[in-house]
């Protein structure tokens, strides 16, 4: 047995033999030729025939997973006409007299190159696309076109990586897994897999693919990225029992389903999804969220070597948005400080970091990293159903200045003529006992509370979540919680807000009875705990 590890990024388990996916590569030589007008008109038809296939794609990606995932090949045939990349191909034909392949190999290593070379994560992400564009027009000019045929059988397909276009173009009933030795978690291909509902590692290295063989027997475990070549009985046993027990899960997913998240008297409640990239958002569908109740928007801040753009955050924002299709998605400022650390913030060593400069007190003492922030928030809003919340917040005055700089932020954008929501809910996390406390002074001036539990605990019971030796000590049931939670929801409902959960109590189904008669609007969990928490909610009867 040999055990290979990369990134699972669709927790799955499966086993089978493997197909090596060989991509049609062809040497593209530079042939000088005369008829440059002759060579332009191959591109031309070329083109066109690539046009009919990102269509019929599209359409293939529309039916397996959704309109907002098949963009992507959309976004494809406007590359297509593109007016710099054609005038660069024709340009490169007329002025070196060489042949239609050369000029659009040679376009899109230029292209890829620039698109590269920017420091917009979005934008760099573009060199995959223009170099499949290009491919595709140079495999329909030199007639080496595949069919995505993966022969008969369900197989493992492994290569080096997946371009978007080839991942749909497999037939899906015949991929029991995808491995690749590259790639990224963000990459569209592996977006498609995780939609597509098909077990995927990426990332697991060169030496994976040149030790591998059609044929070999293996075991894809998605949840850990680990892949099992020739595996031994003992873990094919395990992994098998693995695999059993995720098949039942997604058996009693599928029995809750489109249910309503309704108690046996008939009270709804929203059940959401606490996600911490945009790379969640498949774990957030596949689970039937209503919604997004926290997303994290420090993974911009941890992931960059330096403050995010406003374009980039932008880019993220409208994705989550578009992607959940008109759902609510509450989006978190900025949370850094305590215990997620940055370098490029330059913030002082503190001894108790946790009560230090973090979170809203960054953003109001530093309005030009907030005010970035909002302007991408508000911007992204028109994309779908936003709510905004901001965390560590103790006092009413800490409330006014945001909402200030929010509507100095909106009045900006518009004097620039660009669109924004006017139905952006705006709330706070009460996850401070001094916010609980006032809560009633804090619920008139926003649309809603969520209420962080995770934080809330540690402050009401002076007790570090991230030191272990106290944990005896650190009762998430403990009364004074659950009075500042039902006390918080009292004063939300008398001042006209909603209230939520989205610490980690949300998901403790042993409180959501309890939850329930305090009058909690909803809760906000990880996706996986969804189906679970609606289940208990369905199970519960208040006039009782």
């Amino acid at each position: 047995m040999t055990k290979y590890t990369g990134k699972g990024v669709y927790g799955a388990v499966a086993m089978g033999k493997i197909s090596v996916f060989k991509k049609q590569d062809t040497a593209i030589k530079r042939i000088h030729t005369e008829d440059s007008e002759g060579e332009k008109k191959r591109v031309a038809k070329a083109k066109q025939a690539a046009t009919e296939q990102l269509q019929s794609i599209y359409d293939k990606a529309l039916r397996e997973v959704g309109e907002t995932n098949a963009q992507i090949f959309e976004i494809h045939m406007m590359m297509l006409e593109d007016d710099d990349y054609n005038e660069s191909i024709e340009n490169i034909i007329d002025s070196q007299k060489v042949n239609a392949e050369y000029a659009v190999a040679v376009t899109a290593d230029n292209f890829a190159e620039m698109f590269a070379s920017m420091d917009d994560p979005y934008m760099q992400a573009r060199a995959a696309d223009v170099k499949d564009i290009s491919n595709r027009i140079i495999a329909n000019l030199t007639g080496n076109v595949s069919d995505g045929s993966a022969g008969d059988d369900k197989m493992i397909v492994c290569a080096d990586d997946l371009a978007p276009s080839e991942t749909i173009s497999l037939d899906k009933d015949k991929v029991l897994a995808f491995v690749t030795a590259h790639g990224s978690s963000n990459s569209h291909t592996a977006i498609l897999a995780r939609n597509m509902n098909i077990p995927a590692v990426i990332g697991v290295g060169s030496k994976f693919l040149s030790e591998i063989k059609d044929g070999d027997f293996a075991i894809v475990d998605g949840f850990t990225g680990e892949i099992f070549v020739d595996p031994d009985e003992q873990t094919t046993a395990e992994l098998t029992a693995k695999q059993k027990a995720d098949e039942e899960k997604k058996r009693l997913l599928q029995t809750l389903k489109g249910k309503e998240n309704v108690t046996k008297d008939g009270r709804k409640i929203n059940i959401y999804a606490n996600i911490g990239s945009v790379d969640n958002i498949g774990a957030v569908l596949l689970n039937d969220a209503g919604g997004i109740g926290l997303f994290r928007s420090e993974f911009l801040y941890l992931e960059n070597s330096d403050f995010p753009t406003e374009e980039q955050q932008f880019h993220a924002y409208k994705r989550v948005l578009e992607s959940m299709a008109g759902k609510k998605v509450i989006i978190r400022t900025l949370d850094i400080g305590a215990d997620k650390q940055v370098d490029y913030f330059g913030l002082k060593k503190e001894e108790n970091p946790a009560l230090g400069y973090r979170a809203i007190r960054i953003c109001l003492t530093r309005p030009e990293i907030f005010k970035t922030q909002l302007r991408a928030l508000f911007r992204a809003s028109v994309y779908g159903n936003l709510g905004i919340m901001f965390p560590m917040i103790t006092s009413v005055s800490e409330v006014e200045k945001a909402l200030a700089m929010c509507g100095e932020v909106k009045a900006e954008l518009k004097e620039q003529g660009i669109t924004v929501s006017d139905s952006v809910e705006l709330g706070i996390m009460i996850e401070t006992p001094a916010a609980a406390i006032i809560s009633d002074k804090l619920a008139k001036l926003v649309d809603f509370f969520s209420v962080g539990t995770n934080d809330l605990t540690q402050y009401t019971l002076a007790c570090d979540r991230q030191n272990p030796d106290i944990e005896q000590f650190c009762d998430t049931h403990h009364e004074a919680i659950l009075r500042l939670i039902e006390m918080s929801a009292e004063n939300a409902h008398k001042n006209g807000a909603w209230i939520g959960i989205c610490g980690e109590l949300a998901a403790d189904t042993t409180l959501t009875e309890t939850f329930l008669r305090m009058g909690i609007d909803e809760l906000s969990v990880s996706p996986t705990f969804v189906l679970k928490v609606r289940d208990a909610v369905r199970n519960i009867d208040l006039s009782k």
